[in-house]
């Protein structure tokens, strides 16, 4: 059997392991997960993944959930080209260091946004208030900064001069702000060329493909999303994986 990806594009993290798979060349099965169907809570899909979150990967016999450990499984079983992970000690660990940070900052923040603007009102049926909006907002602005001023600085990418896991990583997570209808690009000329690079270096068409459903995820109708109770919707659709 070949290499097997379980995804859901709506996912930060899938969407980064497409791109990656794609741009790479990794020959792979896509095997589409719909979150807001519950698909992820189906007990075949707790075979691939006890954890019953996306993305999981399956390799012959050998299952494998969390997806930086799946992009870094990808990187070595493939090799791929070295400035993903870099083999250099101190680039390598500016890679790490970015996605240690991510987790509970860009990710964290990012999808607060998203869960409070488009899923929230959607599964309890009331108006978002918008002193709430203005804080979840204000929450991830200070971490856009802390993202400009500590990791990107004036390089083109968070490592140097070429692309990284890290970039990968970041820029599928600030673009379900995106999704939410907040542009965070429009008034960070930094953030925004940095974006344009990302792109082109893994391909501009490549990345309009993998990011359309969230980008129309402001037009998602409470019909679509899964009866599943509220806070199981919620956290799966929250922390779909960390």
């Amino acid at each position: 059997m070949g290499l097997e990806l379980y995804l859901d594009l709506l996912s930060q993290p899938c969407r980064a392991l497409y791109i990656f798979a794609r741009t790479n060349n990794i020959p792979f099965e896509f095997k589409h997960v719909e979150l807001m169907k519950g698909q992820h809570r189906t007990e075949e899909f707790r075979k691939v993944n006890m954890l019953m979150k996306v993305p999981a990967l399956k390799d012959g016999s050998f299952t494998l959930a969390e997806s930086i450990a799946i992009l870094l499984y990808l990187a070595r079983k493939f090799k791929t080209p070295d400035h993903w992970y870099p083999s250099d000690l101190q680039k390598r660990a500016r890679v790490d260091e970015y996605l240690s940070w991510q987790h509970v900052n860009i990710r964290g923040k990012g999808s607060k946004l998203f869960l409070t603007k488009v899923l929230l009102p959607l599964l309890t049926g009331q108006p978002l208030s918008p002193e709430k909006l203005e804080g979840v907002t204000e929450e991830l602005n200070v971490v856009l900064k802390q993202f400009e001023e500590k990791f990107l600085q004036d390089k083109p990418f968070i490592v140097g001069n070429e692309i990284s896991l890290a970039d990968l990583v970041a820029l599928v997570e600030l673009m379900q702000p995106v999704g939410a209808g907040y542009n965070l690009f429009e008034e960070r000329p930094k953030l925004a060329a940095w974006r344009s690079r990302v792109e082109e270096a893994v391909g501009k068409q490549l990345c309009q493909e993998a990011h359309e459903g969230i980008l129309n995820a402001k037009n998602l109708t409470a019909d679509k999303i899964s009866k599943l109770p509220i806070t199981s919707t919620i956290n799966s659709s929250a922390s779909i994986q960390l």
